[in-house]
């Protein structure tokens, strides 16, 4: 019976593979023309070992047959390749038993239950709290905190101390960037703090360390430190440009071009995202390349390119359809109503931006709901109607007063309220109101100062 290759060979031969390694193992396991040139290069090359032969070395005309080295290698690969596979359809059952307990079970089940306790779980959980983050932040940081439980009680022996230091490092910059959207900042820093002590500890792969990068920049973009983030995001474009990463270097652009947005520099933003859609790749992540798009129109509105942003619209009319859901539909048709005002179709804007006003008031999203509205105001007093203004302005106040939103946010469209009132807010004061409210979402520390007379 033939011997497996030893554990550390495997591993220094998995060591070598670029992005998904499962993608990789399934390439060479099922491509003969990779396999070949595999074999090729198992084969000492003759201005290797010319002059190196020693005592008891084989003749210089002896060749090497690595074939029965490498079909050994291969069938191991095989069995490795089965056996991942078995317990990443085991993780994609246990998920859905795990998650339907009370979360002090969950926790129960994760240490006294060794078939909850595998690397795959560990990875679902840390896909799923990516995904959750668009909707629910509170949601993905619990994921991510389940994952990090698994981690504690994963076999060492089997996966590799540095391996799990490398997933532990990556699900606490998880727990940060959950953190981050919930605006709680200091606790994100906690979280990055652990995130970079387990890379240390980790392969101290390059991948590992420009996907905290990328992240690290989001909350250094939150603090509007958007020098140093921009400064965090060239550095992890670089590496996964040269690790053939383009898809990642694609996300990492496109978190770029949000530095700029935030910082309220919109037309910055465009270049950048035009590339971003260059790499972004649709069948890993179709939602990313909406957000991409979408970000691209309206960054472009904002700019007051509109018919620009009104042909892109057009373009991505089928893939905004494959989202449906709010957070999809609702930013549409405001960037709808941004173009149609600024292409001078006044009716067709009020009625979108009253329709999105709806869409955000349902899902209880007050900065948007703020926001739109305030372009509706624009909107009624560019038309000189007082009235609807002065409704509007009304309607928005017991709904921001009975919500969690920033005490600044809240002071500035009181003062927006009391000119309306007095009849003397026009449509700079409007504009200013609403910069004001950009930038207070991202900064909870901003103090409003009502505008000299």
């Amino acid at each position: 019976m033939k011997p497996h290759p030893h554990d550390l060979l495997l591993e220094e031969f998995a060591s070598t593979f670029i992005g998904e390694p499962e993608e990789m193992l399934d390439h060479l396991i099922a491509c003969e023309k990779c396999q070949r040139r595999l074999k090729s290069f198992l084969r000492p090359q003759p201005s290797l070992i010319a002059g190196k032969i020693g005592p008891g070395a084989r003749s210089q005309g002896e060749t090497y047959d690595y074939d029965p080295i490498l079909d050994r290698l291969a069938r191991s690969m095989q069995g490795l390749q089965k056996s991942y596979e078995i317990e990443r359809a085991q993780a994609l059952d246990l998920l859905p038993e795990l998650l339907a307990k009370p979360i002090d079970q969950r926790l129960l089940m994760l240490r006294n239950s060794p078939r909850f306790q595998t690397w795959s779980l560990s990875q679902l959980l840390l896909r799923r709290s990516r995904e959750q983050n668009f909707q629910d932040a509170s949601s993905g940081e619990t994921l991510a905190l389940l994952a990090l439980e698994v981690l504690e009680h994963l076999d060492a022996s089997y996966y590799g101390q540095e391996s799990i230091e490398d997933l532990r490092a990556r699900a606490w910059a998880y727990v940060a960037n959950s953190r981050r959207i919930k605006a709680d900042l200091r606790g994100a820093e906690q979280a990055f703090a652990l995130a970079f002590a387990s890379l240390a500890r980790g392969t101290r792969q390059p991948m590992e360390r420009a996907i905290l990068l990328d992240l690290r920049a989001s909350l250094l973009r939150a603090q509007r430190h958007f020098g140093e983030a921009l400064r965090l995001l060239r550095r992890a474009i670089v590496v996964f440009q040269q690790l053939g990463e383009q898809h990642r270097a694609g996300r990492s652009l496109l978190s770029m071009s949000n530095v700029h947005q935030v910082a309220g520099e919109p037309e910055m933003a465009i270049p950048i995202l035009y590339q971003a859609l260059d790499l972004i790749d649709p069948s890993r992540e179709p939602r990313l390349l909406l957000v991409a798009w979408h970000n691209l129109i309206d960054s472009l509105a904002d700019s007051s390119r509109f018919m620009e942003a009104q042909k892109l619209l057009v373009r991505a009319r089928s893939l905004y359809q494959q989202f449906p859901q709010p957070w999809s539909r609702n930013p549409r048709i405001w960037v709808e109503g941004k173009i149609a005002r600024g292409l001078g179709q006044e009716r067709d804007a009020e009625v979108l931006f009253l329709k999105a006003r709806d869409g955000f008031l349902a899902e209880d999203a007050a900065y948007d709901t703020a926001l739109v509205s305030l372009d509706l105001a624009s909107l009624f007093a560019k038309q000189g109607r007082v009235k609807e203004v002065k409704r509007t302005a009304e309607e928005m106040m017991p709904i921001f007063s009975s919500r969690q939103i920033h005490r600044e946010a809240l002071a500035a469209l009181v003062f927006w309220k009391q000119a309306v009132e007095a009849e003397r807010a026009g449509i700079e004061l409007v504009s200013g109101v609403a910069a004001f409210l950009k930038r207070a979402r991202h900064d909870p520390d901003l103090r409003f100062e009502e505008p000299k007379s």
